[in-house]
């Protein structure tokens, strides 16, 4: 067994209870290293179904939908990012993990950066997908932008809420999510983050925009990475690859099953 694998555990979909809410969680169980997946801001669990075929049933790999995400994970009266923090803590501890590798994509990333420098004996490594970019993008023209944004789209999250793809926020709580990111990634609060990564980190990166941006804002914050890699040699761009940030785990989730692969190949994690 990998000194970094778990001891055998049986495959379980349920519901775990943290706060004031319940998070629906998936276990693939097994002995694998555990592969913890922290969704994008207002993404399933279903995002890394290609990523997680792709690297097959080596690993023992946990998802689960954030607060108010999903069909099943119910409502909070906290949707702040330490809270998504939190929850990362309270599935590994249903499930019975204590290390485990932590991937997260978009919002995702960032939660897996934050959790990874936190917990230097714990993390096995994190593999950060178009997000956890350290660059000052939220301003008060941004914050405008970001808040029409989501009042023009609430007809259709409202609309497809009962199907699970969109979360069960209202627009300016979807918003104040986003603001609340805009300051998570301003460099000066997001690269000590960075900097205090003592596993392996690898960064996979999209091309072009994402939804609300325009012109060549994504590249200029994906540009911040070479700095932030410069400054931690844990960290590494394992790839940039062709596909926007939205698509990103459904056309090129064989980078991201790749960069999962190099850190358990590493075998160091806890060492």
């Amino acid at each position: 067994m990998n000194e970094n694998s778990t001891p055998s555990a049986d495959a379980w979909t349920g519901m775990v209870a943290i706060e004031d809410t319940a998070l629906a969680v998936t276990d693939t169980g097994g002995t694998g290293v555990p592969v913890i997946y922290c969704n994008g801001q207002f993404a399933t669990q279903g995002y890394w179904k290609q990523v997680i075929a792709d690297l097959g049933p080596g690993l023992r790999h946990l998802t689960f939908d954030e607060r108010a995400r999903g069909k099943k994970s119910k409502t909070s009266a906290d949707y702040s990012f330490e809270a998504c923090v939190r929850d990362v803590d309270a599935v590994l501890a249903a499930r019975g993990v204590d290390k485990a590798l932590v991937v997260g994509w978009s919002y995702g990333a960032f939660v897996a950066a934050h959790w990874a420098s936190r917990n230097p004996g714990r993390a096995l490594g994190a593999v950060m997908v178009e997000g956890a970019q350290p660059h000052d993008w939220l301003d008060d023209a941004m914050e405008v932008r970001i808040r029409k944004l989501f009042k023009r789209l609430a007809p259709i999250t409202t609309l497809l809420r009962p199907t699970g793809l969109t979360p069960k926020l209202s627009a300016a709580q979807q918003a104040e999510c986003n603001i609340e990111l805009g300051l998570l990634a301003r460099e000066s609060n997001l690269m000590p983050v960075l900097d205090a990564i003592s596993v392996p980190g690898r960064y996979v990166v999209a091309s072009g925009n994402s939804l609300g941006s325009k012109g060549g804002e994504q590249e200029v914050i994906r540009a911040s990475l070479g700095k932030a890699c410069e400054r931690n040699a844990n960290l590494e761009i394992s790839a940039k690859v062709a596909s926007n940030h939205d698509h990103i785990l459904r056309k090129d989730f064989r980078a991201v099953a790749d960069a999962v692969r190099d850190i358990t190949a590493l075998g160091r994690g806890a060492r």
